[in-house]
């Protein structure tokens, strides 16, 4: 479907649309603990005032106990005949990290170079405003959608979604949806979009190695006496094989990799671009090497640790700490169990603890990962979509990121299909430091949603 007013229309918009933009980011909407969540009510509260600004109806918060609000909008006069799609984006972010890291500060957007530069730039305000533009295209244009839409902007997702069960047995009724489009993923390279069928689960835990009711001089009694971070070092080791590889037996035994997910040459991947993406230095290994990277990093599960609770470098003396800690994060092969991927990794730390330490592990987030099937009529329309709007075929592709509303959210529904797009691309550095957009891709980006809204009403 090409709709050469509503192209115009949202091309024209884009300037408006990116001063949107820019306001939200401004908002330091930092779901994490520690940070001020003040401030991510007063970005529920703008994502609000927009929607009813460009012409959504019922725009209000979905609040949750002890959860960050949702924001939820509608427009539903396309009629009973018509298909109803539920579009999802997230309005947190991630901690901006070091400020002095970042060539300009995190909640000041910056255009440098084509691209718009600040915390949640990409990672998912630019996802909201795909939505709000798609939207604002139809009614600016004809003064109605092809379809009806329900627009769900979470407040937690970057903290794991913990209330996305309390929030859909709250609101499952007005969320219900034929099909939902989430924008948050991303695409294949810059001018070249991606339709997304596979994501990874998570799991992860926080592991506590004690042995002292307090502290000991490291002189007087080290040696006899064993360190819990040593211990705690030794048991973070055994997670991983020489390879990289996760050495839990029986891991991912659950959701072995299929064939067409091994034959993966046709995508022609860039092992070199992919290490400078990454930042990887020069002389480190890529681990497994280079072969079979993408089904690696697709459809295999991984383990790392994200975080180390010890004394810190420059507070340090010739003590021996009385515990230590860490935070150990599994992504999942698609298809695997996350209950029981936990088990595996909560049994596997206990019996890898050395010299009689005492550990405890604290179970964290989980979510499923998500596998779509790329025939589905659904599917083909978001292809059309993004081929007419990038006028460039879409790469269907699978994600080692994690998204775990996906598989809770379309279950409620019926195990209705869901249609992962994206605005970033392998130079976002979506949570990272100098996070970023693509202005033009996120242009087409917007104009293959609207695209997508008729091809679905047409067509499904």
């Amino acid at each position: 479907m090409t709709d050469t007013q509503i192209r115009d229309t949202l091309t024209n918009r884009m300037a408006t649309h990116r001063i949107d933009l820019e306001r939200l980011v401004e908002i330091p909407s930092v779901s994490a603990a520690g940070f001020d969540h003040d401030e991510v009510r007063r970005c529920a509260l703008a994502v609000r005032d927009l929607l009813a600004a460009r012409g959504c109806n019922n725009a209000r918060l979905l609040e949750v106990d002890g959860s960050h609000p949702a924001v939820y909008a509608d427009w539903l006069d396309a009629g009973p005949d018509r298909p109803t799609v539920l579009c999802y984006a997230h309005y947190d972010v991630q901690p901006p990290g070091d400020p002095d890291a970042w060539t300009t500060p995190a909640f000041e957007p910056t255009g440098r170079d084509g691209r718009l530069f600040g915390r949640g730039a990409a990672d998912d305000k630019a996802g909201i405003m795909v939505h709000v533009a798609a939207i604002d295209a139809w009614l600016s244009t004809y003064e109605r959608l092809p379809c009806n839409v329900k627009v769900i902007v979470e407040g937690e997702e970057e903290t794991g979604s913990a209330h996305l069960r309390d929030l859909l047995d709250a609101y499952g009724d007005l969320l219900r949806a034929d099909v939902v489009i989430i924008t948050d993923s991303m695409n294949w390279k810059i001018g070249t979009p991606a339709l997304t069928t596979s994501l990874r689960g998570l799991v992860d835990c926080v592991v506590e190695v004690r042995a002292l009711d307090h502290p000991l001089h490291s002189g007087m009694y080290g040696g006899p006496v064993p360190d819990p971070l040593t211990g705690l070092s030794r048991i973070l080791a055994s997670l991983t094989a020489d390879d990289g590889a996760v050495a839990i037996p029986g891991f991912a035994d659950d959701a072995p990799a299929t064939p067409a997910q091994r034959d993966l040459d046709h995508l022609r991947f860039d092992v070199e671009e992919f290490r400078a993406e990454a930042g990887v230095l020069d002389g480190v290994e890529l681990l497994g090497g280079d072969d079979g990277l993408l089904e690696r990093l697709w459809y295999q599960p991984a383990i790392a640790v994200i975080a180390v609770d010890a004394t810190p470098v420059d507070a340090a003396s010739n003590t021996l700490a009385a515990a230590a800690s860490a935070k150990v994060s599994a992504r999942l092969a698609p298809g695997q169990d996350p209950a029981r991927a936990m088990r595996l990794l909560i049994d596997f730390l206990e019996a890898q603890t050395p010299w009689g330490l005492q550990v405890t592990v604290t179970p964290g987030a989980t979510g499923a990962g998500y596998r779509a099937d790329p025939d589905r009529p659904e599917m083909k329309a978001a292809r059309h979509a993004l081929q007419t709007a990038f006028d460039t075929e879409p790469v269907l592709i699978g994600l080692g990121g994690s998204i775990p509303l996906i598989a809770p959210l379309t279950s409620a529904f019926g195990d209705v299909p869901a249609l992962l797009t994206g605005v970033e691309d392998p130079d976002t550095r979506a949570h990272g430091i100098d996070e970023s957009l693509h202005l033009d891709d996120w242009h087409r980006a917007c104009l293959a949603e609207a695209y997508l809204f008729a091809e679905l009403a047409d067509g499904v």
